[in-house]
């Protein structure tokens, strides 16, 4: 009988311990978690801010009133303690996957000019529905250093070297941006023109960036101008070219970047109409007596990179010249046994490329095929 009593007072405890109330939660300030993932971006007079709205108030519970957004800016300030509010966004809702949000803050223009080597440093705060936050995110800066406008228009025009993109350089720009580079160390701030390409069948993906050092000026765009060769575009591609101008800041800290507004974009469908160089050198000697009749061509080789291959034509005199290759002829050389003894011909060769576009003639050689003893 002491089992069974037993087995009863202790059911009667836990059933009285369960019945007590824990202490009280207060009830949630329903305030946002902070933005930790701010981050910006500037081009021209536009800095990007991108972060991720908060789910999740700080209390970890979903948030169910959410409040407008504060874009906060302030300049040369490397720790935000308070908002400068310069623009307030309307609530949005977190439902489901973190969802991206961005905002474009454009800077004044005399913000830029009076602050050439600072920065603006931003910063975003997440409010509840009453007006109230957890505090400033994450904070981001943007160089304030004044950028160019880009050149209005960009020509291009497909040389045997390759595509000449070029454009007029505003008269207001000249001394900023083509000064050789020592001329500007006395300055912060310098400015240099940046040419972009991409191939036109792979839109999505990241512009090349294409050296300027060695532009030269043209007679075929209003002075002053800028023109650049771009030797690595490939043949039969269609690209798009545009041009930026790019500020640098220099500091004790480093170097920083900024971009400028772009060009419109220029499309150059860089099509291959340019022959090889005519081969040089070109020798013509015949067999020797006792030997079956044949006459050998000897030339310096081309050097092009997309070089096929050459056609060595005849001719005899009062006759029209003819090609005596049936394929194209891959070393520099070619013996021509369709001779007759005692008969004199003159030979030249020509160079073609991969896409079948024939050189020029060679110099010409002349050879006689001597008389059988």
């Amino acid at each position: 009988m002491k089992c069974p009593l037993h087995l009863a007072l202790v059911a009667m405890l836990c059933l009285a311990a369960c019945g007590t109330p824990g202490a009280p939660r207060p009830p949630s300030l329903e305030l946002p978690q902070p933005v930790r993932d701010l981050s910006a971006s500037r081009q021209g007079n536009r800095a990007t801010l991108t972060w991720t709205v908060p789910r999740e108030t700080t209390d970890k519970q979903n948030i169910r009133h959410p409040g407008p957004v504060r874009v906060c800016r302030g300049v040369n300030t490397s720790a935000m303690v308070s908002c400068t509010q310069v623009a307030q966004l309307p609530a949005t809702a977190a439902n489901g996957n973190p969802q991206p949000r961005t905002y474009t803050d454009t800077l004044p223009d005399d913000l830029q000019q009076q602050n050439p080597t600072a920065f603006a440093t931003y910063a975003v705060e997440s409010l509840n529905a009453r007006g109230r936050s957890a505090g400033l995110s994450n904070q981001v800066q943007v160089p304030l250093a004044p950028t160019l406008p880009p050149p209005q228009k960009v020509i291009a025009k497909v040389t045997a070297q390759g595509p000449v993109i070029g454009w007029s350089v505003p008269l207001d720009q000249v001394n900023l941006v083509m000064l050789p580079e020592s001329n500007k160390q006395g300055s912060p701030v310098s400015y240099t023109f940046r040419l972009y390409r991409r191939d036109a069948q792979e839109p999505n993906a990241a512009p090349t960036s294409i050296p300027v050092e060695n532009g030269f000026v043209s007679p075929d765009l209003p002075q002053p101008n800028e023109n650049v060769i771009d030797p690595a575009a490939e043949w039969e591609h269609t690209y798009d070219y545009w041009v930026g101008v790019v500020t640098t800041v220099r500091s004790t800290a480093g170097s920083q970047e900024v971009e400028g507004e772009l060009s419109p974009p220029v499309e150059v469908f860089v099509h291959d109409v340019f022959p090889p160089a005519a081969p040089a050198g070109l020798q013509a000697v015949a067999s020797g007596v006792g030997q079956p009749p044949f006459i050998d061509l000897t030339w310096a080789p081309n050097t092009e990179p997309d070089l096929a291959g050459y056609n060595a034509y005849r001719r005899q005199d009062g006759q029209a010249e003819v090609r005596i290759n049936t394929e194209l002829v891959k070393a520099p050389a070619f013996r021509d046994r369709d001779v007759t003894p005692g008969h004199k011909y003159s030979y030249f060769v020509t160079a073609v490329d991969l896409r079948g576009n024939e050189s020029v003639k060679s110099n010409e050689a002349s050879e006689s095929v001597p008389e059988k003893k």
